[in-house]
This record gives C-alpha cells, structure tokens and sequence, in this order.
C-alpha cells in the first residue's frame, strides 16, 4: 500500500504498473483527478492527512478484497489540467477493485483534511464542500458490510 502527500506530480503508468506485480491480480481500477477551469491552492496537515487517507484504504480492505493500493494526493498551487489525485486499487476481481476505488475516493472528497483556495479573475476563494460530494459518500454508509 502507497500513500503519498506530494508537490511533485505522478506518472500514472509507473504507479499502476508498480501495483501490478503479483501473479493473483486479475484488475486495476484507478481514477485520475484533474485540476479545472481555475488555478488553484491545496493545502493540507501534514501527517494528519496521511493518517486519514489510511483509514479510508484499511476500511476499503475491510469490505473489498484489495490486493494493493496507491493513493497518491497532490498539493500546493496547481494549474488547470494538472493532476491532483490518483487512486489506484489492484484485486483479483474487477468488482473489487472498481468499488474500492470508487470508494476510496469520495471518502477522499469528505475525510481527508484538505483544503483548496480557487484563483479566479474575481479573486482568491476557499472552496466550500460540496453537498453532492458528501451524498456520494453517505451512499456506502447504506452498504456497509455486516458485522461478524
């Protein structure tokens, strides 16, 4: 498992080819997160975010059979079309690995402590959460798996 905080950007084929090692893997789903329309400022708590983004990758462990998993989340100022996430999650089955990637990534949008400050024409402005970003999350909370 990979979690990395990062300036830099990522190579997306190194990081989906680097998970994809062991002769059990049968999938890899992964999504890219770009950066739109504006430039824009992510900030972070380092440490804190880290420890965050654990959490939601050992909790898709939990309920998806995951072989591995990247998280990659970048920060500092970003330009339009700049990447900005990737999560790529490997397993055996294609179900597994879709959901836990879609998983993981909008309990990103809602957990992780990040915050984005938009450069626009009109000026600098700290994006607010979006109410569909936390529906998209609240819906895994109706499919939790039981508890043994």
């Amino acid at each position: 498992m990979k979690i990395s905080v990062q300036m830099d950007d990522f190579d997306v084929g190194f990081e989906i080819k680097s998970i994809s090692k062991n002769n059990s893997i049968g999938a890899v789903a992964s999504f890219v997160g770009l950066v739109r329309d504006v430039a824009m400022t992510l900030e972070h708590y380092p440490g804190m975010t880290e420890r965050a983004i654990g959490k939601i990758v050992e909790e898709a462990k939990t309920r998806w059979q995951v072989t591995d998993c990247t998280v990659i989340h970048r920060y500092g100022a970003l330009e339009p079309n700049d990447q900005i996430v990737l999560v790529a999650v490997a397993s055996g089955h294609r179900g597994d690995a879709f959901a836990a990637c879609e998983f993981i990534m909008d309990y990103l949008k809602t957990r992780a402590p990040f915050w984005k400050k938009e450069q626009t024409a009109a000026g600098t402005r700290w994006v607010e959460a979006k109410t569909s970003d936390d529906r998209a999350a609240d819906r895994w909370e109706e499919r939790k798996p039981d508890a043994a």
